[in-house]
């Protein structure tokens, strides 16, 4: 997963918009505190690395009690990895409320480029890369979150697929289609980070992103299906 928090605590990305968008205040100001504690969370995590940070630090830092971090971040990890309900939820709404004749792949595609275009946090490019990747890397329980949330993503996708292909929870064909895919996005992903570190500059980074998400996808297309049966005339 990535994150677009700036160095120095700012958080990027357009999560919650200034002027609230409709929100109540009470909703907004938990936007609010969520942020700012994520914020001050991710900028000693990057001043002194994850594992020797503490949550009553994070607490301090944010002004607000240590009940109150775990009110909105069960785990420590989830601090750094503050990004993942975001991602969930633009997944969830791509394929539920994708157009007729749309493909729940197709709609991911078309997710996935779109979040490159706006250059958005969760499309993984940006010169916040290099440092969110060494405070990832450089703690195992950080990693290990990793490794669980990827696992817990590709179950809600597998519901999706399933979800769209009327199948049940358990179907073999839409748990298939949601590893392919989730291994698929990895490979880019994972190609991209490495440009980056190398130094490759953000601009033709993302642009062979761009290329490397419609093969990907185009690959896919190729060996799954996600959407409902086609019924013979």
């Amino acid at each position: 997963m990535a994150d677009g928090t700036e160095k120095g605590g700012r958080r990027g990305g357009p999560r919650a918009a200034a002027d609230g968008g409709g929100l109540s205040l009470r909703e907004l100001k938990k936007i609010r505190t969520r942020e700012r504690i994520s914020g001050e969370a991710t900028r000693l995590f990057v001043e002194r690395g994850f594992d020797h940070v503490t949550v009553a630090e994070v607490a301090r830092a944010a002004e607000v009690s240590t009940m109150t971090v775990f009110n909105y971040f069960p785990r420590k990890e989830d601090l750094f990895l503050d990004r993942v309900p975001e991602i969930v939820e633009l997944v969830t709404r791509a394929v539920r409320e994708r157009g007729e004749g749309c493909s729940p792949l197709e709609a991911l595609q078309n997710l996935a480029l779109g979040l490159l275009e706006q250059r958005h946090p969760l499309a993984g490019v940006g010169e916040w890369v290099g440092y969110w990747w060494r405070v990832l890397v450089e703690s195992p329980a950080l990693m290990a979150r990793g490794r669980e949330v990827l696992e817990e993503f590709e179950g809600t996708l597998a519901g999706l697929f399933a979800e769209a292909e009327g199948a049940g929870p358990d179907a073999y064909g839409p748990r298939l289609a949601a590893a392919l895919t989730v291994a698929g996005y990895r490979s880019v992903y994972a190609t991209v980070v490495r440009r980056q570190l190398a130094g490759v500059p953000v601009e033709e980074i993302a642009a062979e992103e761009g290329e490397l998400l419609r093969r990907t996808f185009e690959a896919l297309s190729r060996v799954v299906r996600t959407g409902p049966p086609v019924r013979e005339s």
